[in-house]
């Protein structure tokens, strides 16, 4: 079983252009990774504990986006799926030049391969439909690369559920072989009857409305900071680009429009253009 983890952190605290004023517990300043045991694919939550300034945290050199969660500066990372397995470095810099680093092991994310049809209405599972469902995809995600976001953070609550009564019918990680194509799975599916609303698992801006060949009716909202969710498959669309929605807003209804074999909500998640494991990063917010 994967362990997370939840601590209050104190002190007072700066990250980038933002201060906290906290009561200072008098334990060494160290580096927090949750999960503790992650893998290709995942979300990596990264705080910092036990200092009174904090500059900027990184992830094998690359500089973390802090925004402030519970009280304390947090950064989201969003491990690829491709990205090779092993140990990385995440640091932090305090105001007094001060370098905090940890490294964690990233482990192999085992990724079974099950056999899909493609629907009649995509062409069935043919030859020339199996080569059409690879090429339309790789332009459908071309267009969905380096959408705009927000410098900060819109949301201050946790992220929640864009269904009631969440069941998982689809996870994650694997690859679905239609014969010719495999196409890896970067995304969670919920079980959602035709119809069902679907809400915005938090605050932001909504970035991007459309149908496509693949994805059907879709809805892309922005928590700036790098970080979007994506609600594809809808029936319906409740709202429109470069609206404001709140956590809980109905952006639509479930359905089947695009490349779907029955009703449900396929929800993704990206952090910096990188598809993360939605299960997981909605653990992380618990």
């Amino acid at each position: 079983m994967r362990t997370f983890l939840s601590k209050a952190l104190k002190g007072a605290v700066i990250a980038g252009s933002f201060a906290i004023a906290l009561p200072v517990w008098a334990y060494a300043a160290n580096i927090v990774v949750l999960p503790e045991a992650p893998i290709q694919g995942d979300p990596i939550m990264v705080y910092v504990e036990g200092t009174t300034t904090l500059k900027s945290m990184a992830f094998t050199g690359s500089a973390l986006k802090p925004f402030i969660y519970k009280n304390r500066p947090t950064a989201i990372y969003g491990f690829d799926i491709n990205k090779k397995a092993g140990v990385y470095k995440v640091s932090a810099t305090l105001s007094d030049g001060t370098v905090l680093e940890k490294n964690i092991l990233v482990d192999e994310r085992k990724k079974p391969v099950l056999t899909f049809t493609i629907p009649a209405k995509l062409g069935g599972t043919t030859t020339a439909s199996q080569k059409t469902l690879v090429s339309a995809l790789a332009i459908e995600n071309a267009s969905l690369v380096g959408l705009k976001t927000g410098t900060k953070a819109y949301w201050t609550d946790s992220f929640q559920h864009p269904v009631p009564n969440p069941i998982v019918t689809d996870g994650y990680g694997y690859d679905r072989d239609t014969g010719e194509a495999t196409v890896t799975h970067k995304g969670t599916d919920f079980r959602a009857a035709e119809g069902t609303p679907v809400e915005a698992i938090n605050r932001g801006v909504v970035r991007r409305v459309q149908e496509t060949r693949d994805y059907g009716k879709t809805v892309i909202v922005d928590h700036g900071l790098g970080l979007m969710s994506f609600y594809m498959h809808l029936s319906k669309i409740w709202v429109n680009e470069g609206e404001l929605v709140q956590r809980g807003q109905y952006v639509g209804l479930s359905g089947q429009t695009g490349y779907a074999l029955a009703p449900h909500l396929h929800l993704t998640i990206r952090q910096d253009d990188i598809s993360i494991d939605p299960a997981v990063f909605l653990k992380l917010f618990e």
